[in-house]
């Protein structure tokens, strides 16, 4: 199972219709948002070896922020009787 995640993982991340360059963007993005340390690492440094920099690599980090704001306040809409 775990050689199975690890293809997995590469296949997912290798370039495609979407270049790998911007799927490490999307991945430090999605890692912000689980907030996994261990990706979040992994992540950051397999963006730069792509090619990000780190101008863009805040950029994701901007948008998991505004995602993570977004679902806090959808969701607290559900804290207030109607």
């Amino acid at each position: 199972a775990w050689e199975a995640l690890i293809a997995f993982d590469k296949a997912a991340l290798a370039d495609g219709k979407v270049p790998a360059k911007t799927k490490e963007l999307i991945a430090v993005a999605v890692a912000l948002t689980t907030q996994c340390a261990y990706c979040i690492d992994i992540h950051t440094k397999q963006a730069k070896k792509a090619g990000n920099t780190d101008e863009e690599i805040a950029e994701a980090v901007m948008v998991a922020a505004a995602l993570r704001a977004g679902g806090a306040i959808t969701h607290g809409t559900h804290c207030i009787e109607k």
